[in-house]
């Protein structure tokens, strides 16, 4: 468990915060827009019409009696959560059961004609073919003729800063930003990372990913790196085994990820046939463990996969809801240490995220008093900012 004492947890239940627009404004925005994404039938557009009437006025109901995870669910806290309005649960935990009820609406789950379709593939394939995601594949080229260390640098900047990758790859010289009155980087642990990644060629990486599309590129082209410079032997990349939260990846989004590299031009398809390469001969694997879509903390995944994660060298933990789900979704002071909230995991852990919810750790006095002078809370939400935090005992 943390060792820091235990904050709030964050709810959806006040109004004009930033937990209460996206139950009550993009839920049902993005409940339209699956409408709209997929040819779906009259029992799927009713069975949607429901779950958005639900959201808004009533309570949480339970899954269909014969769900294949109800039971799982119910672990989880559904029976602790059922019958209350979505906005006086956790946050955490009413937006992971949004998208979980989703899923249910649309037939994911079968049987049935639309078992196994993704309602988000659409805007994901879009992503993965925009002209925005060449020009970021192209931007690879000018990478290849510099030291390997900056290299290194860029590509761990792309998978920061996600997609907006084409940033990451030009901010590789050491300090960048680092004259800004508010830095871009809110907190920046990257020697300390790269000091658990040595040239032996032995490690083992787990990396948790966060979204698919242009999110997922700059994560496989920071793992084809670290194999090519043996930083690391193995990497194991842990992703959804169901659609989750819009754009978060699974395996199928990996595969097209992959395509799309190899089909691409220039450097790019290199780093392409590499991971190819390493998938056929394990040096890559894919992971997409239940807990992955648990509505809860990091701090009570179950045995099997702290295991694993204590058998690696390092777990990278991508993006802004696995942040939330490692730090615990809770209202820190941003000045809690983040050794401290992440002390219950079993090995070391680093973390790469763009804010873009309100829980924060580990920022100093100076920093925290500045973001709040010049933007207010915004720098929390807007995805302006983001860390590198690396905690390992």
């Amino acid at each position: 468990m943390p060792l820091a004492p235990a904050a709030p947890v964050i709810l959806g239940n006040e109004t004009g915060t930033f937990p209460h627009s996206v139950l009550a404004e993009r839920h049902p925005a993005i409940i339209r827009q699956v409408r709209d994404a997929l040819p779906y039938g009259p029992g799927q557009h009713r069975a949607l019409d429901a779950l958005l009437a639900e959201c808004a006025e009533g309570v949480i109901r339970p899954l269909p009696t014969d769900a294949p995870d109800r039971d799982r669910w119910r672990d989880w806290g559904l029976d602790a959560h059922g019958g209350r309005s979505w906005f006086d649960v956790p946050w955490l935990w009413s937006e992971s059961y949004f998208y979980r009820r989703l899923l249910d609406a649309v037939g994911y789950f079968g049987p049935g004609a639309w078992q196994g379709i993704d309602p988000f593939r659409p805007s994901k394939l879009a992503e993965l073919h925009a002209e925005e995601t060449d020009e970021e594949l192209a931007a690879l080229d000018a990478l290849q003729d510099r030291p390997a260390d900056e290299r290194a640098r860029a590509l761990l900047h792309g998978s920061l800063w996600g997609n907006r990758a084409d940033l990451g790859f030009r901010l590789s010289t050491a300090g960048a930003g680092a004259q800004e009155a508010v830095p871009a980087l809110v907190a920046d642990d990257s020697e300390r990372l790269w000091s658990l990644l040595p040239h032996s060629g032995t490690g083992t990486l787990c990396l948790v990913a966060d979204n698919a599309g242009r999110e997922l590129i700059p994560d496989l082209l920071l793992i084809a790196h670290l194999l090519a410079e043996q930083r690391i032997g193995r990497a194991v990349l842990h992703v959804k085994p169901y659609p989750y939260y819009v754009s978060d990846a699974t395996t199928a989004d990996v595969v097209d990820a992959l395509r799309r590299l190899v089909s691409a031009p220039g450097a790019a398809a290199g780093y392409g046939r590499r991971l190819w390469s390493a998938m056929a001969d394990g040096r890559l694997a894919v992971r997409a463990h239940p807990f992955s879509c648990a509505p809860l903390s990091y701090d009570a995944m179950p045995s099997d996969l702290r295991a694993e994660f204590a058998g690696a060298t390092l777990t990278i933990v991508k993006g802004d809801l696995n942040y939330r789900r490692l730090v615990g979704d809770r209202w820190w002071p941003p000045t809690t240490p983040f050794q401290d909230v992440t002390a219950y995991f079993p090995g070391p852990v680093a973390t790469l995220r763009t804010l873009k919810s309100d829980v924060i750790t580990g920022l100093t006095a100076a920093t925290e008093t500045a973001l709040d002078a010049a933007e207010s809370g915004r720098w929390r939400t807007a995805g302006t900012h983001a860390l590198v935090q690396v905690s390992a005992k």
